[in-house]
């Protein structure tokens, strides 16, 4: 469960959209809160490395930063440790991640280099593609006027395969509804079965798939109706068919106006070769609301890739 979640900022109003949901998170999973802030000699006051006197105002800014912070959080009811550190950023964060036994981290979108072209910044998605813990990336482009104290969700929409693995997401979700009375949206998508073939379907072919598109529906509509069932009155399901889960998912998030998305890190396939299997990482990449990815590959399962193998080997 979700007991100590990290939040890096880097001073500016578009980060600090993730406050909210920080407060919300805190307040439902009954976790403590650090405050990260990185600071990098390299860009605090341009590309030229700065004196030795400005770092040292640099860093009381920063300090400065962090209380102001750290007050309006406890102001909300939360237990706040703050942290700074000097560096990289990214580095900086998947390390103290990795060093303090972090379950969540929450980061915005976009920060301080504004809002531009690309869905997330560049040190959110090099924090997202190589964090082991449960994620949650907030569009900052939607943040607007929210007060720490007053912030629910009021719907909760989740995807589900129907496999043991995604479920691991419902006990975060029934907390983070209950906490607000949200709504919980079930969402579920019956791939039909693909049959590669130069022409067109045959009639049996056809009657093939229309079979097992039926039986998945059938059952997967008794599996849905049971979640329902177990997270209260505040669920109901949208199940559709469609050969694309993730365009259809999309189209779901479009329709259902969520204020949270929430997702396992992996489904039915099981593969842990990488932090996120390809539908969590296609609502990273492509999605435009806000999104809570729970990781669910414990540290015994995670196999390092070839290039952790690499670096490990050459020892950088």
């Amino acid at each position: 469960m979700i007991s100590n979640i990290l939040a890096p900022l880097d001073g500016s109003s578009l980060a600090e959209s993730v406050l909210p949901h920080l407060v919300a998170c805190a307040s439902a999973f009954g976790a403590d809160v650090t405050v990260l802030r990185v600071l990098d000699e390299m860009t605090a006051e341009g590309a030229v490395p700065i004196s030795p006197v400005n770092w040292h105002l640099v860093r009381a800014k920063g300090e400065r930063y962090l209380r102001d912070v750290s007050e309006r959080l406890t102001d909300a009811g939360c237990n706040v440790n703050t942290v700074l550190l000097e560096g990289k950023a990214a580095e900086e964060i998947l390390s103290y991640a990795d060093r303090n036994d972090v379950d969540m981290t929450i980061l915005s979108s976009h920060g301080r280099s504004g809002l531009y072209r690309w869905n997330a910044s560049g040190v959110a998605q090099k924090v997202i593609y190589e964090s082991k813990n449960s994620v949650m990336l907030v569009r900052a482009y939607q943040a607007g006027q929210r007060t720490l104290e007053d912030y629910r969700y009021d719907k909760i929409l989740v995807p589900l395969d129907c496999s043991r693995r995604a479920e691991c997401v419902l006990p975060h979700v029934g907390m983070l509804a209950s906490d607000g009375d949200a709504e919980i949206a079930l969402a579920h998508v019956v791939v039909p079965p693909q049959l590669p073939r130069r022409a067109p379907l045959s009639e049996e072919e056809r009657a093939l798939v229309d079979q097992v598109v039926e039986l998945n529906v059938r059952t997967a509509r008794e599996y849905m109706e049971e979640t329902r069932d177990s997270l209260g009155d505040n669920a109901y399901i949208r199940m559709v068919t469609d050969s694309n889960a993730a365009g259809a998912l999309h189209d779901l998030v479009d329709e259902e106006e969520p204020d949270l998305v929430v997702v396992c890190a992996h489904g039915y396939t099981g593969t842990v070769r990488w932090p996120f299997a390809s539908l969590a990482l296609n609502l990273i990449v492509y999605g435009n609301r806000s999104l809570f990815v729970v990781q669910d590959v414990t540290d015994v399962e995670w196999t390092s890739s070839w290039r952790e193998a690499a670096r490990e080997t050459k020892g950088h």
